[in-house]
């Protein structure tokens, strides 16, 4: 059966994640809404890279199978959904695809900002406290010494691992904004929440750079900060070998 690949972008304040759930909104279950408008027909959609309620996404991919012909209706379904959540384009792959399985990587970037600023409100974690970058950028560098990354999942998990190979890892200050950005093979559930929280906590010298080490080493998320918020998680990119 023919597969097609969909490429969305979405501001996740309004909804509680990416992923359908009963008796609450979410950024398929808008998409799926609107397809059924379009084409007339429901279309399940497989999703590439679940984020959590409230997180955004500069680049998401879904994947859906059909038998009638499907043309990119970007324009008329982005009239359809609600301003917040955008089709980019939609495309024919492979009937072996996956949105999901096939992708390579995928890179996060998390947003603080220290000076109060409306503009950023909703899409970045205000943090008004003083940070050592030398510190975090050398928190940062540390973890990709690792592969087992438990200490930053959450618990209830249903991944079969928590191995992941990061390849990027890096904070950055620019115009006000200090961002964290990570680029893995895979991520756990609250990875990176865990991982910026936990950083923080050296930026702050709350903790050293050797008990940051021990925390990964510890392999239990009791010892992480899960406690930033999501409106500063951005999923930035998926990638694809096939795009």
């Amino acid at each position: 059966m023919p597969r097609y690949f969909i490429e969305v972008s979405y501001k996740g304040t309004n909804y509680s994640g990416f992923q359908v759930q009963q008796n609450a909104n979410s950024v398929q279950a808008e998409v799926e809404k609107a397809l059924l408008v379009f084409y007339k027909q429901p279309l399940q959609l497989t999703g590439s890279s679940r984020t959590d309620a409230g997180v955004h996404a500069r680049q998401n991919f879904f994947h859906f199978d059909t038998e009638s012909p499907i043309k990119d209706g970007s324009y008329h379904l982005n009239a359809i959904l609600p301003p917040d959540i955008v089709v980019k384009r939609i495309f024919p792959v492979p009937g072996e695809s996956h949105s999901r399985f096939d992708a390579l990587s995928r890179q996060y970037t998390y947003y603080l900002y220290a000076h109060k600023d409306p503009f950023l409100a909703d899409r970045a974690y205000f943090y008004p406290y003083a940070l050592n970058i030398s510190l975090l950028q050398q928190a940062a560098a540390v973890l990709m010494e690792y592969g087992d990354f438990a200490t930053f999942s959450k618990r209830n998990t249903q991944a079969k691992t928590t191995l992941c190979t990061i390849t990027q890892s890096i904070w950055e200050q620019q115009e006000g904004v200090l961002s964290y950005t990570v680029t893995s093979n895979r991520f756990l559930r609250g990875m990176v929440r865990g991982m910026v929280g936990t950083m923080l906590q050296v930026g702050r010298g709350k903790l050293s750079v050797e008990q940051f080490r021990a925390v990964i080493e510890a392999g239990d998320c009791t010892k992480a900060d899960f406690s930033v918020p999501p409106q500063g998680l951005f999923l930035q990119k998926v990638s694809y070998p096939q795009l």
